[in-house]
């Protein structure tokens, strides 16, 4: 087993609070609602800094987690969140040429597990529609409290709508102002007819400042129980939202 240390970022109050939120949303879709897929619309929305806090957030809850990087065809974690040289990834257990024990790591945060992408393969989608693939979930099942899969965008490629066929269910990531309501409406279509359960959406990137109807109403919210966050230092103005059904 490989080990890493994560790269500390101390989040904001109101962040934290947030990913709270979608933890604890997710406990409450379902007793069996563990392995789960994230996706996004477009790239750039932020899916994968999502899928990563919220499977920390499950392991600093106690809860025994796994955080898989299927986005194989463009991986960003693999140099935005580790210290510490991880020879192999998931490609190359996909392929058969390493076991999941060798490409599995081990965290710096306790019941923190983590399998990062690996090289870029010319074939994503059948890998990860191969049964190599869906028999590993299956086990993944009964060793983890939680399984995490960040998958590529959904509106770009057909990987996500893939991988929920072996998961318990999709939460969509969508940047604040970015995407349309008739494009979100056509993703949440194609994961229907890939017969997806979708557990709900996180609306990311919105503004948090005072000056938007989000940025009002939390503000009001929090300060009035627990003072006023936008002259803290080091307070994003970015958070992100909760799912909900």
């Amino acid at each position: 087993m490989q080990e890493f240390e994560i790269k500390k970022k101390e989040l904001d109050f109101r962040t934290k609070e947030a990913f709270k939120t979608l933890r604890t949303n997710i406990e409450f879709s379902g007793e069996n609602t563990k392995v789960i897929c994230i996706t996004s619309a477009m790239p750039n929305e932020g899916k994968s800094s999502i899928s990563f806090e919220l499977a920390q957030s499950f392991a600093i809850a106690g809860k025994k987690t796994i955080l898989i990087d299927a986005d194989l065809r463009k991986s960003v974690m693999r140099t935005h969140y580790r210290r510490g040289n991880v020879k192999y990834g998931f490609t190359h257990y996909l392929v058969g040429k390493k076991s999941f024990e060798e490409v599995l790591c081990r965290t710096d945060t306790p019941n923190f597990f983590m399998v990062f992408a690996g090289p870029t393969p010319p074939n994503p989608s059948e890998l990860l529609g191969a049964e190599r693939f869906s028999k590993l979930i299956a086990e993944l099942r009964e060793e983890y409290d939680f399984v995490i899969i960040d998958t590529p965008p959904v509106g770009s490629v057909i990987d996500a709508s893939i991988v929920s066929k072996s998961t318990d269910g999709v939460v969509v990531v969508l940047s604040s102002g970015a995407v349309s309501y008739q494009f979100a409406r056509k993703i949440k279509e194609q994961l229907d007819t890939a017969g997806a359960r979708v557990l709900g959406v996180v609306l990311n990137k919105f503004d948090l400042s005072g000056k938007s109807y989000y940025g009002k109403y939390y503000g009001k919210y929090y300060g009035k129980y627990y003072g006023n966050y936008e002259n803290q230092e080091g307070t994003e103005k970015t958070a992100a939202g909760s799912a909900e059904k």
